[in-house]
């Protein structure tokens, strides 16, 4: 069964209400056999990673870059994961408060060295998550967690 890995760092109200909105698109009864593994930034493995087939990232932007904890699951993964994982799909949901366009990027630019294929459009949150924001999260759970569907 294909596996679905959602990295994510929840320090805040507005990124756990995304988080959510991501399990639920991702959990979707209407996706069918796809497991769905959450881990905290700061406690996936290289394991984790290795056993995923997909990835969904999801930090706070804090002072224009990712959170230190997902940075910190890179860090520590990086190396080991490089040539296994190659071509899996990721999506990617932040909430910044001044912008993430730095966050944007860093995560552009490690997931390129990867070799991970982009699966949606990445969604950026500032301030208070409305409806369509969360809608957007749970688009984006679903979109990817569908991509991994067996066929």
């Amino acid at each position: 069964m294909p596996r679905l890995l959602i990295i994510h760092h929840t320090p805040s109200p507005y990124t756990q209400a995304m988080f959510e909105a991501v399990i639920s698109g991702a959990t979707d009864p209407e996706i069918e056999g796809v497991e769905v593994v959450r881990r905290a930034a700061l406690s996936v493995s290289s394991s984790d990673f290795l056993e995923a087939d997909g990835y969904l990232l999801g930090s706070p932007a804090n002072l224009g870059y990712v959170s230190g904890a997902l940075k910190h699951a890179f860090d520590c993964s990086y190396y080991q994961i490089l040539d296994s994982t190659r071509g899996r799909p990721f999506g990617l949901y932040l909430h910044g408060n001044e912008g993430t366009e730095g966050a944007e990027k860093a995560v552009t630019s490690i997931t390129t060295g990867l070799g991970w294929v982009k699966a949606a459009d990445y969604v950026a949150v500032s301030g208070k998550p409305s409806k369509e924001d969360l809608e957007q999260c749970w688009n984006l759970g679903a979109t990817v967690a569908a991509q991994l569907m067996e066929g």
